[in-house]
């Protein structure tokens, strides 16, 4: 493993991850058993929201490239509900983890192509309990329109980074997810334009 001293820290993890906690503990307070992340990133929300929900165990996963990072931030933590980080490519199926409480995920469908997107739902179709919880933070479009001129910004940034990433429509993503038995439960608006959309499995 790298030098902790090395780890990379990405400064957006920290932006509004105060108010997205809050939300998450009014989710799953009450929750037991793990909580699958996908796309972990830098490993930064794991340690930052896993100790204010004991009763979870949160389960890190990412890229292969990514899950040395994930593990330095894990390590030098000390937090003990947090798992090693796992490799899980969404269109890889069926995903490296069984059963899941609750799944979660930031900043990441806006940054893969659609059908990443549907492969998303699809393996959360399959690995989570019925009746948990499927909660995706992140910006979103409604009606086919940008919610702040922010966001349109931002959507052209990535779509000249990569044309297959982009904002995603509310709409088309809500039906996506009601085709694999996901029912829109919470839509709630968190700050910087962004959207903490919450789907539970039936």
């Amino acid at each position: 493993m790298s030098n902790l001293e090395d780890k990379i820290h990405a400064p957006s993890c920290e932006r509004n991850r105060a108010p997205l906690l809050q939300s998450l503990k009014g989710l799953l307070d009450s929750t037991s058993g793990t909580l699958l992340e996908i796309g972990s990133g830098t490993g930064q929300h794991a340690v930052y929201f896993a100790p204010a929900l004991p009763r979870l165990n949160w389960q890190p996963t990412d890229l292969a490239d990514n899950l040395k990072n994930i593990e330095c931030w894990r390590c030098e933590s000390g937090i003990t509900n947090i798992s090693p980080a796992i490799k899980l490519d969404v269109a890889h199926h069926p995903w490296p983890i069984n059963e899941a409480q609750a799944v979660f995920t930031a900043n990441t469908l806006h940054i893969v192509a659609w059908p990443l997107v549907i492969d998303f739902f699809e393996g959360v179709s399959q690995v989570l309990c019925k009746d948990s919880l499927c909660i995706v933070y992140g910006p979103f479009n409604y009606q086919g329109d940008f919610t702040s001129a922010s966001n349109k910004d931002f959507d052209a940034w990535l779509k000249a980074r990569d044309a297959n990433s982009g904002i995603r429509d509310f709409e088309a993503v809500n039906e996506l997810a009601a085709s694999k038995q996901l029912v829109l439960v919470q839509d709630v608006a968190m700050p910087a334009n962004n959207r903490l959309l919450v789907w539970q499995k039936k």
